[in-house]
């Protein structure tokens, strides 16, 4: 598992390229944001532990994983994460508005779901 992650971490997608390069460093409010981070079987895009929430970016290949990422997001859930989803597109039209999404949950105790 950790071989695959170390081999998403270097064949980045350009959402999650723009997305990481405003997060890493705890540059989002002093929040320190880990990249493709093994949680159980599963691969996190983006996580930040302290505060137990997951950010995941999604692309057109997600409207046919539907199911898969329905039980992907319960089981983070039921390990007491907060999943927050976005689309690629999303990222790359409107960055600002994604990490103040981000930022947002980060300071709140129960937030689940999309953010479009």
């Amino acid at each position: 598992m950790n071989h695959f992650a170390k081999h998403l971490r270097t064949n980045v997608t350009d959402p999650e390229r723009l997305l990481w390069s405003r997060l890493r460093g705890r540059q989002l409010g002093g929040f320190r944001f880990r990249r493709q981070r093994p949680i159980g079987n599963y691969i996190c895009d983006f996580v930040c532990l302290s505060e137990s929430v997951v950010v995941e970016l999604d692309g057109s290949q997600h409207v046919e994983n539907a199911d898969y990422d329905a039980g992907r997001d319960a089981f983070l859930r039921s390990n007491g994460f907060r999943v927050l989803r976005f689309w690629n597109g999303d990222v790359m039209a409107r960055l600002e508005t994604v990490l103040e999404t981000i930022y947002e949950a980060l300071h709140r105790d129960e937030m689940d779901g999309r953010f479009d």
